[in-house]
């Protein structure tokens, strides 16, 4: 694609486009990082990246960065195109969304895939090989459905989603539009169900759904269980990374974002803009405000308020876990002289 093309693409963006440097039309195949990128590639460079260094060095013919003078006069040095916007990692992210299209030139439905004769499909989607679609389910336009994907009956999808190989979506799930699920990931299973009596587990069916709103993504080997009545429910713009386990009857706001092997028991309540780091795990009806920050291996066990930023197990507020942690490696000192005043 030529560089005047891409420059046109980013005005159009969400990036904030400033101005462009040195412009040399010149085709751009790809985009690379600054530290392997060459002649006929893209890149971007923030102002405190580490990654300085290698201007210098690069070959790339385009670089996308701030409003800087002292950076762009070094990298004029070079006779590198600049590319000036307000944000370059945003610019970046556009960028390889335009790179990123060639499996979605692909339409039609694969002759190895099982499709129920109840069943509706849109125009213009990819239906892969081994696909499988069960009764009743209606799926919407320009979805693309990759090789192996298991749609149960009664399933909703809307439209310009992504099902990539092997993800299986159950019955009575209902996906909305600009969605994306991975790989292996399992949407709408049994939510984990039984009642004590006489000393044996009782099941209890999982008879509910599961809804992921507009724009939800979720990652590699997940799971998001139904309840055993309503829906399990992930709300707009919400992205999910790998090996996180979302229980039945969840209700997740919008505009989240949770690291990898997070798990959610059944019935908690996630409030909007919520960001849970690597192997948080959040207890049973539990309630969690609005844009709560939980760090890592965070255990929360009570409810948490509105912009709180939590820390440790159990779950106190960030400032308090650091003054405790730090007091914890010296506890075999204070436990010594503990003893010894004990003696005396």
């Amino acid at each position: 694609m030529l560089l005047s093309k891409i420059i046109d693409l980013i005005k159009k963006g969400n990036s904030g486009f400033i101005s462009s440097e040195n412009i040399e039309e010149i085709n751009i195949k790809s985009a690379a990082s600054l530290e392997n990128a060459s002649k006929n590639e893209i890149t971007f460079l923030e102002e405190n990246n580490k990654l300085r260094d290698f201007i210098s060095t690069t070959d790339v013919s385009a670089i996308i960065i701030g409003k800087n003078e002292l950076l762009i006069e070094e990298i004029k040095k070079r006779k590198t195109s600049i590319i000036i916007v307000e944000n370059p990692r945003v610019a970046f992210a556009e960028i390889l969304n335009i790179f990123e299209t060639k499996f979605k030139q692909k339409k039609g439905i694969d002759d190895s895939a099982n499709i129920a004769n109840s069943s509706v499909i849109g125009v213009d989607c990819y239906i892969g090989p081994n696909v499988i679609i069960g009764e009743n389910t209606i799926i919407g336009s320009n979805n693309y459905i990759f090789p192996g994907v298991v749609i149960s009956e009664n399933v909703e999808i809307g439209d310009n989603n992504i099902f990539f190989p092997n993800c299986v979506i159950y019955q009575n799930t209902i996906i909305k539009n600009n969605c994306i699920v991975n790989s292996n990931t399992v949407i709408g299973s049994e939510g984990f169900g039984f009642i004590p009596q006489n000393g044996k587990w009782k099941k209890m069916p999982q008879t509910g759904g599961v809804i992921l709103n507009n724009e939800v993504e979720i990652g590699t080997n997940c799971c998001v269980d139904r309840p055993a009545v309503g829906f399990t429910e992930i709300g707009e713009g919400t992205k999910i990374d790998n090996l996180v386990q979302i229980g039945h009857g969840v209700n997740i706001g919008k505009n989240c974002a949770f690291a990898a092997q997070v798990g959610i028991a059944g019935g908690a309540i996630i409030g909007d803009g919520v960001i849970l780091a690597g192997q948080v795990g959040v207890n049973n009806r539990v309630k969690v405000g609005n844009n709560v920050i939980a760090s890592s291996k965070c255990g929360i066990h009570c409810d948490i308020n509105d912009g709180e930023v939590v820390s440790g197990f159990p779950a106190m507020q960030n400032k308090s876990w650091l003054r405790s942690s730090s007091v914890f490696k010296k506890l075999p000192e204070l436990a010594k002289k503990l003893r010894q005043l004990d003696k005396k």
